[in-house]
């Protein structure tokens, strides 16, 4: 981790503070300052704290006044509460105080901590979603042009990226399946392996997988710039239902745009196997359609398909929730869209592995 950042602005230097200034960091910060290479004159920016502790303000007073002995110095980006607790602190800094180490129990209680407390924020966010469901769909109060535009920057947008995924999956499960198959004289089942494969399972999965990438991580960006910039508190005083303008018509665009670029997959991924298949085993296009018709029925697109709604319920929640999260400094936008592509894969392929478990227990 790292507590500092250097950058040359104009004729001074700027030096960024960030990440969490606490007791457990405190020896840290200090080998890392002792490490730099500074020149006057100097601004001080500690926009980029996240979160300041008394051992932290001494540390960063230590860290003022041996600089301010050196040249000219200004400190920016501070908040009341941190001034404050700056002149409250400076006549300890004397006081010798105990570089803490971080325990490894330490790290996980607080990781705990945070992900029930992020738990119960989504459990609220969620109520709060589904409460303003039947307000949000009504016709004076829907967003016809802002889910048209969702569905086109989600679906129409993610063609491309998704055709060409799918096509190289078809091929990697054509050419590895071929290999097995040409062993035991079973060529022509590499038709049922794509055909059935691909519908059930992997054209779903890689498109919201993808989609959770490109249109998740960019539902987190978008309204955590909202957020940053005030639009969101702006929206609030004016009266506007920021579910009904910001949550819902993505959520709904997603869960439209979704089942037909998995559809889309289902079909440019046999495609993938089937070329693979005439290259690979030297099975005709004719060959392999006529198997095609024979094994493939329409279950197993329609099992496909019905996974996809609740994967884009999932992606577009939980890429709306983090961008809500995001504090008032950039940097928490990179991490909360970063949070939010894994949290959404990671539940993706959870409920992935659910319908799986469903459908094997029904015998379908």
């Amino acid at each position: 981790m790292n507590y500092f950042e250097v950058k040359q602005k104009e004729n001074q230097t700027l030096l960024i503070c960030k990440g969490e200034w606490i007791i457990y960091k405190a020896s840290s910060i200090e080998k890392e300052f002792k490490k730099l290479k500074l020149t006057f004159p100097l601004t001080i920016d500690v926009s980029s704290v996240n979160d300041f502790d008394s051992a932290g303000v001494i540390e960063f007073i230590t860290i003022y006044k041996k600089l301010k002995a050196k040249g000219k110095i200004k400190v920016i980006g501070y908040n009341q509460k941190e001034l404050e607790l700056f002149k409250l602190l400076e006549p300890t800094i004397d006081i010798k105080l105990p570089h803490k180490k971080s325990f490894f129990l330490d790290d996980v209680g607080k990781a705990a901590i945070e992900g029930f407390k992020n738990f119960l924020l989504f459990l609220a966010f969620l109520g709060e979603t589904f409460a303003k469901f039947f307000y949000s769909i009504k016709p004076k109060n829907f967003r016809y042009k802002e889910m048209v535009y969702h569905i086109y920057t989600s679906g129409v947008g993610a063609l491309f990226i998704i055709a060409l995924t799918s096509f190289l999956v078809g091929m990697v499960v054509a050419y590895q399946a071929s290999v097995q198959l040409h062993k035991f004289g079973a060529d022509i089942f590499i038709v049922d392996t794509i055909g059935i494969s691909v519908t059930r399972e992997l054209a779903p999965l890689i498109t919201a997988i993808v989609v959770a990438g490109r249109s998740g991580s960019s539902y987190t960006a978008e309204i955590g710039a909202m957020k940053i910039t005030e639009e969101i508190n702006a929206m609030k005083s004016m009266g506007f239902d920021v579910y009904a303008f910001l949550v819902w018509p993505r959520i709904l665009a997603l869960v439209i745009s979704l089942p037909l670029l998995t559809f889309f997959a289902d079909i440019v991924g046999i495609y993938g196997g089937l070329i693979a298949s005439k290259f690979e085993l030297g099975i005709s296009f004719s060959q392999f359609v006529e198997r095609l018709y024979e094994v493939l029925k329409v279950k197993h697109y329609i099992l496909g398909l019905i996974k996809t709604p609740v994967f884009a319920a999932t992606i577009a929640l939980i890429g709306c929730f983090r961008g809500f999260l995001v504090s008032d400094n950039t940097q928490s936008i990179g991490l909360q869209t970063t949070a939010s592509v894994v949290n959404s894969i990671f539940l993706v392929i959870a409920f992935d592995a659910l319908f799986s478990v469903i459908y094997t227990e029904l015998g379908i």
